[in-house]
């Protein structure tokens, strides 16, 4: 007859095991429940992605001044200056000066790497910041306003450099870049909410030029903070003679007009809104208003984020952008039809859950259509393509504020998102013989 066994446990074993026999053997079993830990969600993953972390601080902290600069120019320049006139000129012409500059820096950050380009005209940057702010401060003629904002045009594209950096990091990896861009766009909703904010309350409650002074403070530390993660950093590219420029990339142009028209939204929104606010005698709401709707987008951003897409980003987008034309009907009708202040900030906060998803799918597109070796220039004229339909929708905006009311100006916000939705649905051949010679004007 065979001995029994025993199967000994080790040490650790707690004392709520109790023995099992079977035909010919004794075994420890414990049945205590055992909890199991939940898997981590998609943005803890993302962020445990080594060096990731770091290199997102310091691009966040370098991002923040981008929604500040130029609040903080037209509150600085218009308190002592005592004209908007002047402020929204020099801060117009800065924005003309950045369209022209910034895919030039990009196209050297692609070709020289992050740190040895984007420092030094951070640098320059920053400087153009300063000699604007001495200006200001001591009474310097005007033009020295416009030369000192228009230097301020070298600020390389940080956003663009931590897409590319994502990119570079998770090559191969759909999902998980995904969740990157996702994260990436909630990240500029959020520093677009935050940065006006900040820079109006330092210049109201210091002095007038303290929004720009801490604005410097944030670009440079971040940055040299971002550019000192080298283990991160992709590798500089020089592209092969025969490879195409970003612009003349197949299916690129029509990408720039698709963002020149998203770029109208958002120019309009921004002025439109004011306006209403101002006429319902609480124009110091406007910003509270606008970033209600910044909010919606952040959020939506990091849900659509966490969530796997479905089909190619080129099939998604005309659905997002068809989303965003829907949606942004309910300011128009909240306007109109009702006066209201409350409830048009709740329909701009619906509204915005839009934005973040559209703008997701369009920089995935825009990463996927880039010549390898230019994804930095590539992103850049998408940037540019926005900034050069802000300045439109500012003005159209502007203008029919003027002429009619900020209630049915909240048409413009609608018409630009409907031609985007217009320019989505093209066949993509048609689009890009179509596109082609409208995009010479961002050559």
């Amino acid at each position: 007859m065979p001995q029994p066994t025993f199967e000994r446990r080790p040490p650790q074993t707690p004392p709520v095991a109790f023995l099992a026999v079977t035909a010919d053997t004794l075994v420890a079993a414990d049945f205590r429940p055992r909890t199991r830990r939940r898997p981590p969600g998609p943005y803890r993953r993302l962020l445990a992605t080594p060096g990731a972390r770091a290199f997102t601080i310091g691009n966040l902290m370098a991002r923040l001044p981008m929604g500040m600069f130029s609040v903080s120019a037209v509150v600085m320049i218009a308190g002592t200056r005592g004209s908007y006139a002047l402020a929204g000129a020099v801060t117009a012409t800065g924005l003309a000066a950045t369209a022209l500059v910034a895919p030039w820096t990009a196209r050297l950050v692609d070709r020289h790497g992050q740190a040895r380009v984007a420092v030094p005209a951070t640098l320059i940057a920053a400087l153009g910041s300063l000699a604007l702010l001495l200006c200001v401060r001591h009474g310097a003629p005007a033009w020295t306003l416009f030369a000192s904002y228009a230097a301020t045009a070298t600020t390389p594209n940080t956003g663009g450099m931590a897409r590319a950096r994502w990119n570079h990091l998770l090559k191969g990896d759909a999902d998980a870049l995904h969740t990157a861009n996702s994260f990436e766009q909630a990240a500029d909703e959020l520093c677009f909410m935050l940065g006006p904010v900040l820079a109006a309350f330092l210049c109201t409650a210091l002095f007038p030029q303290a929004g720009t002074l801490v604005g410097v403070v944030l670009l440079v530390s971040g940055m040299l903070l971002f550019t000192a993660q080298r283990a991160t950093e992709p590798p500089a590219t020089r592209p092969r003679p025969s490879a195409k420029a970003p612009l003349r990339a197949p299916g690129i142009p029509p990408l720039l007009v698709v963002c020149l028209a998203m770029g109208g939204v958002f120019g309009a929104m921004e002025v439109v809104t004011i306006a209403f606010a101002d006429a319902q005698g609480h124009r110091a709401a406007a910003g509270v208003v606008l970033a209600l709707q910044a909010a919606g987008s952040c959020a939506a951003g990091l849900l659509y984020g966490a969530m796997k897409p479905a089909g190619p980003a080129e099939h998604r987008l005309p659905w997002c952008v068809a989303a965003m034309t829907a949606l942004l009907t309910l300011p128009l009708l909240a306007a109109s039809l009702t006066g209201s202040l409350p409830l048009l900030a709740l329909t701009l906060l619906i509204a915005g859950m839009a934005t973040a998803p559209t703008m997701v799918t369009t920089m995935t597109l825009v990463q996927q259509r880039t010549p390898e070796g230019r994804l930095n220039e590539g992103m850049t004229l998408a940037v540019t393509g926005l900034l050069g339909g802000i300045a439109c929708g500012s003005a159209a905006g502007g203008w029919t504020v003027e002429h009619t009311s900020a209630a049915a100006a909240y048409g413009i916000p609608v018409t630009a998102a409907a031609l985007a939705l217009m320019l989505t649905l093209l066949p993509p051949r048609r689009a890009t013989a179509r596109m082609t010679r409208d995009a010479a004007a961002f050559r």
